[in-house]
């Protein structure tokens, strides 16, 4: 075994004892930090034209929304949970837009409302 493939191994180890203990206030917080490193790993694919890695990279932040998404429960949530459901669904569509247009501003700007949505989730004590 290479040293990058048992690096990759360790790492998919390390990263399941993290999900296995983690609250599930922490969960949120690991889904929104794994969405930030995906768009920021889009948005370096996209200026160096690796069209491939960045398609991959959004994708995966698409998804990681996208569970952020189904984990709102809109019953009990109110307005708050409204409000996320649709913040969600407007970055997804940026991202989206991104992709085909390979616009990179639009994922600064979906970045910035990810990390705004995790500042306030930070601030929230479990």
């Amino acid at each position: 075994m290479n040293a990058m493939a048992a690096l990759k191994q360790y790492q998919n180890v390390n990263t399941n004892a993290q999900v296995s203990d983690a609250t599930p206030h922490r969960l949120i917080q690991m889904l929104m930090e794994g969405g930030l490193t995906r768009l920021a790993q889009a948005k370096g694919a996209m200026q160096y034209g690796q069209v491939a890695s960045k398609g991959e990279s959004i994708s995966k932040a698409i998804g990681i929304i996208g569970g952020l998404r189904g984990g709102l429960d809109l019953a009990k949530g109110g307005e708050i949970a409204e409000n996320l459901d649709r913040l969600y669904e407007y970055m997804v569509s940026r991202l989206l837009k991104a992709n085909r247009d390979n616009d990179v501003a639009l994922i600064d700007e979906v970045a910035g409302l990810l990390r705004n949505v995790k500042s306030g989730w930070d601030a929230i004590s479990h």
